[in-house]
């Protein structure tokens, strides 16, 4: 499990709004049984800066930054692609989140 890892949402009852978590921590921390994740949503709006814009899958999904979360490892469904060639995009949507700049 890498620090960018994007894998299928695995919850019944949000999969379909909510495809896929991409995890955002540090793999120095992968020992940790909990692991922070952003999911993506096919349907939200995407607002600048807070939420990018980016295809898995051949589907375009916005990055719910305002929806990061804390989840157990094991929740982690399969792991279908990596965006580590889009983590300078990723971290300042986090660090807009938390700053505001």
């Amino acid at each position: 499990m890498a620090q960018f890892d994007v894998y299928r949402n695995t919850n019944p009852s949000t999969s379909e709004e909510l495809p896929y978590l991409i995890e955002i921590q540090a793999q120095l921390l992968n020992h940790l049984s909990t692991c922070v994740v952003i999911p993506f949503s096919t349907k939200a709006k995407a607002l600048e800066h807070l939420n990018p814009i980016v295809v898995i899958e051949e589907k375009s999904v916005v990055l719910m930054t305002q929806e990061m979360a804390g989840i157990e490892r094991a929740l982690l469904g399969e792991r279908v692609a990596s965006l580590s060639g889009k983590r300078g995009e990723i971290i300042a949507a986090v660090d807009f989140l938390i700053s505001g700049f």
